[in-house]
């Protein structure tokens, strides 16, 4: 078990990053979820995981009120990383359905990542009360890339026959 100073500090920004990775997807769902229209499969699955986030959110909070810590303090370097990591998402993104689902699930390769770290923090510190938070957490994010990646085919193939049909395929 590791109790140093330092440990709890990389913890401690660690959830402020992990924070922040949720802020971000939650504000890439409602951009998804504004421009889509014709998938009603990808809409339900993103109003889903838009729930699912924002009790991740209040997971989080709840960790850092029992360290006696806030999610706000967040460091340029976080933020900066976060932007750079949108702009990525974007770049892939444009408005078409299949580079948004493949921007999803890269996020959350890099979610799934993020959440196993602060597990084994947290196991490392012995900070129980966190785990099963954080553990929900990880488990919603592995749930969520695993519907992204089984429906991948579907979507591909409504993209296909819409844009066969000449019917707006983005959306």
């Amino acid at each position: 078990m590791h109790h140093s100073e330092e440990t709890r500090d990389l913890f401690i920004t660690g959830l402020r990053n992990a924070h922040a990775m949720e802020s971000q997807a939650l504000s890439v769902i409602e951009t998804q979820l504004g421009r889509l229209e014709s998938y009603p499969e990808m809409i339900a699955m993103l109003q889903q995981h838009r729930r699912e986030t924002e009790s991740q959110i209040a997971r989080l909070d709840q960790i850092f009120q029992g360290l006696g810590e806030s999610p706000s303090g967040l460091k340029d370097t976080v933020m900066s990383a976060m932007g750079s990591m949108q702009a990525m998402g974007h770049a892939l993104a444009g408005d078409e359905i299949l580079k948004n689902h493949m921007a999803d699930y890269m996020f959350e390769h890099f979610e799934i990542a993020a959440y196993t770290a602060l597990i084994t923090m947290a196991q490392s510190m012995g900070h129980t009360a966190a785990l099963p938070l954080l553990q929900q957490n990880l488990a919603e994010e592995q749930r969520f890339q695993q519907m992204l990646i089984d429906s991948l085919p579907r979507v591909t193939e409504a993209f296909l026959s819409r844009t066969a049909s000449g019917q707006k395929a983005d959306v």
